[in-house]
């Protein structure tokens, strides 16, 4: 029997949402600092990108759909 019906993100979902926070957030800051956080959120997305490449799917495919999907709803809701 199920004793917990929550549902988890799984998949990248956690690595991809803070990737799209961390990339807005550069946006609003000057210089060094600006490419930092961005190096950081590109680096993010290497885990959901590995999980598709080992599922066998096309990952630059999978990743831009993943990020208009969390750029269309809050934080938690893309699924």
């Amino acid at each position: 029997s199920v004793q917990n019906d929550s549902v988890v993100a799984g998949g990248g979902a956690i690595e991809m949402e803070l990737s799209k926070y961390l990339r807005d957030y550069s946006r609003t800051i000057p210089g060094k600092q600006q490419l930092l956080i961005g190096a950081y959120a590109k680096a993010l997305e290497i885990i959901p990108r590995q999980l598709c490449d080992n599922a066998g799917f096309d990952a630059t495919n999978i990743l831009n759909k993943l990020r208009a999907k969390h750029a269309q709803v809050g934080p938690g809701m893309a699924g």
